[in-house]
């Protein structure tokens, strides 16, 4: 699934203005942003393991050919293309939503597509999703310490890789009708740079957004609404970079 980059510039806050006295509420908004990220990991891994483990499940949203190829059922389109309207949902009904709605609507995107992605556990072998997951781990680790704690504007850096990703997009249109094995294996190395490097562009984001929290009066009920956000933006990078691991290095089933 390709990134989907929230828009959080009413809410940045300039370089030189003070992060804030202690710095509590910029770590008390990142925390959370960390936290429903990581809920909505586990909810996508639930419903992956679930619809990969029940047949009369799974088979509702895939069939197989004789080649032993996996095809999407009507169900299986539907579910595959929800979680685009859920972010969509989101991000341009983010302020008439309330933080309930905001937050069963975050739920539900990570419920659906981690049954939309439940074919992945069938497809590649356990120990090659395994070792993708936590290769895909340490990266997005190491570049969201990165993010955090460098004092590198990367400003101008994150709209070199929203340019990449546009491209990556354009490609990977182009080569479901190419069927291009080398035009797929360049798409994920570039894909693996532009994911890397948008953890540590969002990260650094929502810190300023934290950051500005405590000047600008935020309500509670919009603090939580920027945090659910925060969330899916990093959740979209982390999932990413993840499937572009998994298909450089991913090894498939006999």
């Amino acid at each position: 699934m390709d990134n989907y980059n929230q828009n959080f510039s009413n809410y940045t806050v300039i370089d030189s203005q003070p992060a804030s006295g202690s710095g509590v509420v910029a770590k008390k908004f990142m925390a959370g942003v960390f936290l429903w990220m990581f809920v909505a990991l586990a909810v996508s891994t639930l419903f992956a393991v679930l619809y990969s483990t029940n047949q009369s499940l799974f088979s509702e949203l895939y069939t197989q050919n004789e080649h032993g190829m996996l095809r999407p059922s009507g169900l299986g389109w539907l579910v595959t293309l929800a979680p685009f309207g859920f972010i969509l949902i989101m991000q341009f009904g983010m302020n008439k939503l309330s933080p309930g709605a905001l937050t069963f609507l975050f739920l539900a995107f990570a419920a659906v597509l981690g049954i939309s992605l439940s074919y992945i556990l069938l497809v590649y072998t356990a120990g090659s999703v395994i070792g993708c997951f936590a290769a895909a781990s340490v990266m997005f680790g190491v570049m969201a310490v990165m993010g955090y704690t460098t004092d590198k504007d990367l400003t101008s850096f994150g709209r070199i890789l929203s340019m990449g990703l546009i491209g990556i997009v354009v490609a990977m249109l182009i080569n479901m009708f190419l069927h291009s094995s080398g035009l797929e294996y360049l798409i994920s190395i570039i894909g693996v740079a532009v994911f890397t490097g948008l953890t540590a562009y969002d990260t650094q984001k929502l810190k300023r957004i934290g950051a500005g929290l405590e000047f600008a009066g935020t309500s509670a009920g919009d603090t939580k609404k920027l945090v659910l956000m925060g969330a899916l933006s990093l959740y979209l990078d982390f999932l990413n970079l993840f499937l572009m691991l998994l298909r450089l290095f991913g090894n498939r089933r006999n």
